[in-house]
């Protein structure tokens, strides 16, 4: 059954999604129009920067833009999570190697000279101990604990630099106890809840009881938004496989991830979590640093360029832009690259399906069975109709060669759900009583828009009337 010779569709599925950060550089309506034109598919809010007047603009502002362009993307709210951090001081301190500093997690006062910081963890001095390295901002300062007490942390400084109010601490190897949403979370939560955004990223998740709060705090809500658990740390690459069940998604966060756990260790540690999410069926985004130097250059670096090629090939489901698109110069043109990038990697070779996902039901070896015909039928794609997500999900799990997968649901907040998922293009439509009917104008619509070709077969998974039972079914489908 080859396909007739004929002009490509106008539309194509790019199988890696692309998640942006908004800001500055991205806000107005114009620029926002740009990047939802070019393709991006997830909005990101990081409210470690935005005050709730903002967002709540911001996100309306974005869904106006959608329904002007006609194309809609979903929204993420990044909450900031249990950040240790220093407090403001009144001139920067100049470090040099092996002075002395303290670092007061409570009210106090420099002591024989040394300079002091206060920090906003009260049990700073019960978590570390001497010997204990301490990283402040994003690890360009390393401090080696000297002594503790209750309210006071000695260090001496083995890597220098200057410091300035307000910076980032991290523990490398230290299970601190801090709560897993503090109240700037919650309040921000209650804003994203109100506003109606399809994702919560929670940042710094530890175990899976922390996605279970945010859980139960959005049930209690009446919120059907999804859950993206951040991996930043050594704890949640322990208990790997626990965050991913009770999440609905994972993010690689590179940044803070890349100062927790020895360089060397984070590229197998992506492919760790890529792989643990495949197979899982959760979606998976890589994020931070992908082309940070296209802040201030039109153009990345090769490297900049192979890191999200490898990205691409791995198949994890989105890639994702912050400073790049937030504050950086060349918003439009970090989303370009990622498509061109995206484009090529996945084009440059046939991928087979995902063996190694576990089957648990008989719908599961359905779509499978439709996976693999997909993959006889070469470019073709696969059909499917779907109130909950869950059947587009397992295809998307099942990462079928380079075969797209038109999911259909009658359901805003499924469509925008599925925005995340490798491979998948969803569409809102509005079902028939009659299952044939659904599928025609499925297959119509598809041709209307540009997505197929008349005459292209397509793999249909859906239920079907066989008497007076329903059965589900794998058909192949000609477009006309």
């Amino acid at each position: 059954m080859s396909k007739p010779a004929a002009e490509k569709p106008v539309q194509s599925c790019r199988l890696t999604k692309i998640v942006f950060t908004l800001g500055p550089a991205t806000q107005e309506p114009a620029v926002l129009e740009t990047l939802v034109r070019a393709g991006v598919d997830v909005c990101r809010i990081n409210m470690a920067h935005a005050d709730h007047a903002w967002t709540r603009a911001m996100i309306r502002r974005v869904r106006e833009v959608c329904q002007r362009v006609g194309r809609h993307i979903a929204i993420l709210m990044d909450v900031k999570g249990p950040e240790i951090r220093t407090g403001d001081i009144a001139h920067p301190i100049d470090l040099k190697a092996g002075q002395l500093i303290d670092l007061l997690s409570e009210p106090g006062a420099s002591e024989g000279g040394v300079p002091a910081v206060g920090v906003n963890y009260p049990g700073l001095g019960s978590d570390v101990s001497k010997g204990t390295t301490i990283l402040v901002d994003s690890g360009l300062i390393r401090l080696e604990v000297v002594s503790t007490s209750r309210a006071r942390v000695r260090c001496r400084v083995v890597v220098p630099a200057r410091l300035t109010s307000r910076r980032h601490l991290n523990l490398p190897g230290v299970q601190i106890r801090l709560p897993a949403l503090t109240a700037k979370d919650r309040s921000d939560i209650a804003v994203g809840v109100a506003e109606g955004v399809d994702f919560f990223a929670l940042s710094f998740v530890r175990e899976a009881d922390d996605v279970d709060i945010l859980r139960r705090l959005l049930s209690r809500a009446k919120s059907h938004a999804r859950i993206v658990a951040k991996i930043e740390d050594q704890s949640a690459i322990a208990n790997l496989d626990e965050i991913i069940v009770a999440s609905d998604a994972l993010m690689v966060a590179r940044g803070d991830l890349g100062i927790e756990v020895p360089m060397e260790d984070l590229p197998l540690i992506q492919r760790r979590v890529v792989e643990a999410c495949i197979r899982l069926r959760k979606p998976v985004i890589v994020a931070t640093h992908m082309l940070e130097s296209m802040i201030t250059s039109p153009v990345p670096t090769r490297a900049e360029v192979s890191d999200v090629a490898t990205a691409v090939d791995s198949t994890a489901d989105a890639i994702m832009l912050s400073g790049e698109t937030s504050t950086g110069l060349y918003p439009l043109e970090c989303v370009e690259m990622m498509k061109r990038i995206a484009g090529k990697v996945e084009g440059s070779a046939p991928r087979h399906h995902n063996a190694e996902l576990p089957l648990k039901s008989h719908k599961d070896r359905m779509l499978r069975s439709a996976a693999l015909l997909a993959q006889e039928l070469g470019e073709a794609g696969i059909v499917v109709f779907t109130r909950n997500g869950v059947l587009p999900q397992t295809l998307s799990a099942l990462r079928a060669s380079h075969c797209p997968i038109y999911a259909f649901t009658d359901r805003p907040q499924v469509f925008r759900h599925l925005l995340l998922s490798w491979g998948v293009e969803p569409f809102l439509m509005e079902f028939s009583s009659e299952p044939e009917h659904t599928i025609r104008d499925a297959l119509a619509y598809l041709l209307r828009r540009g997505w197929v070709r008349s005459g292209e077969w397509m793999v249909v998974a859906t239920n079907a009337l066989a008497g007076e039972k329903i059965v589900d079914t794998v058909q192949m489908r000609p477009v006309d």
